[in-house]
């Protein structure tokens, strides 16, 4: 009985994995990538690298925006990103002859170094792994619900390789690699060596995915997470004027003034005359996203309107925040970054090893069944 439930279970291991091994391995590994993503955009591109010999502080964000409205006057800037202090800040914006563009703008010596109009290394890479580049009709991606969908199918080849593996916890202290049994055991001392290592990012991996698959459902169904920005109510605007008072720059004091340790990332001005700006960034909380901190500042009068901030987070939220962190690995910085990299490309190793063992057992079985056929014609012929 005890045989045949070892069976049960490998196979059970098997299936999770094998019917989708393609997809969950091509996730794995793009997702590695992800990982390194801002790091390689630094590397194959000059023009993102903020190069700062003489150690100038970084300019205010609004004189950044200044920087573009001066070289195309006519632009509509949208949007400040920042990101690592050794890449450049990008400026969207849209001009008549742009429909989207991006300047890569040096935040110390205020130089444009380039204009991208169309999509990043950084934004590829995460749509690829994030969506498999699948449209997004409405609020939904079949691409998404896929890629998170893989959550299930970790979880579950975790949950059936433990059962598998007796006495799993000796490969920690006692790792074993049997290099001179032939090929079929090497895979297998590897595959099971690298899934007991990797326990802890499995679990972590799942749960992250699992929130992933949750929110795709959230998303479907038009449940907010997060409220949308509030509108400018329509008495409060000028009958004499189409610029607001309060300008991007006061609208960036004020959030540093009221949290010193803001840290900006997403900075978006007003669409509109009914548009707040919305800034969005991180602080020092570990754990949290580059956007745990969210403010809707009143152009108009200067009013915070609505504000989010690590203290005044729903549980849902605070989920949000941590995912990405926790399944990128960026809380540490680079040093975390190269642990997340190093175990998404073991990962990846893994559904390859696990591919082809299984690719051995079955060729195996189907020549062992021809074998045990060709005797029984041989025996029947005989008689």
């Amino acid at each position: 009985m005890a045989k045949l439930s070892n069976r049960f279970w490998f196979q059970l291991h098997g299936w999770f994995s094998l019917p989708i091994w393609l997809i969950f391995c091509f996730v794995c590994l793009t997702g590695t990538i992800a990982v390194f993503s801002h790091e390689l955009t630094w590397l194959t591109n000059p023009a993102s690298r903020a190069a700062n010999p003489d150690n100038l502080p970084a300019k205010p964000a609004a004189e950044l925006v200044a920087t573009v409205q001066q070289a195309y006057p006519t632009a509509d800037v949208s949007m400040v990103m920042a990101f690592e202090p050794y890449l450049v800040n990008a400026v969207a914006f849209t001009d008549h002859d742009k429909p989207y563009a991006l300047a890569y703008i040096n935040q110390y010596t205020g130089d444009i170094q380039q204009i991208n109009e169309g999509i990043t290394f950084i934004g590829f890479m995460r749509s690829l792994h994030g969506w498999l580049l699948f449209p997004w009709p409405g609020s939904y991606s079949v691409g998404y619900y896929l890629v998170s969908a893989m959550a299930l199918v970790m979880l579950g080849a975790l949950v059936t390789g433990l059962v598998i593996y007796k006495n799993f916890w000796r490969s920690f202290t006692q790792p074993k690699v049997r290099l001179h049994q032939g090929k079929k055991t090497i895979l297998t001392d590897l595959h099971r060596l690298a899934g007991v290592w990797s326990i802890w990012f499995l679990i972590v991996m799942s749960a992250t995915g699992l929130w992933y698959l949750v929110q795709a459902v959230m998303w479907h169904a038009d449940i907010d997470i997060e409220p949308h920005a509030p509108l400018v109510s329509a008495e409060q605007l000028s009958a004499t004027t189409q610029t607001p008072p309060f300008s991007f720059a006061d609208a960036m004091a004020k959030t540093l003034q009221r949290y010193p340790d803001f840290r900006p990332s997403y900075l978006m001005l007003p669409e509109h005359n009914r548009g707040m700006y919305t800034l969005m960034g991180g602080g020092n909380h570990i754990f949290y996203d580059e956007q745990a901190y969210t403010l809707s500042i009143n152009p108009w009068t200067g009013d915070i309107a609505h504000e989010k901030t690590p203290a005044t987070m729903t549980a849902l939220q605070t989920v949000m925040h941590i995912a990405d962190p926790l399944h990128y690995g960026t809380i540490g910085g680079i040093w975390t970054k190269a642990i997340w990299f190093l175990f998404g490309l073991i990962l990846s190793g893994m559904s390859i090893t696990g591919f082809m063992i299984w690719g051995s057992r079955t060729v195996k079985a189907v020549r062992e069944s021809r074998k045990a056929a060709t005797l029984t014609e041989v025996n029947h012929g005989a008689q």
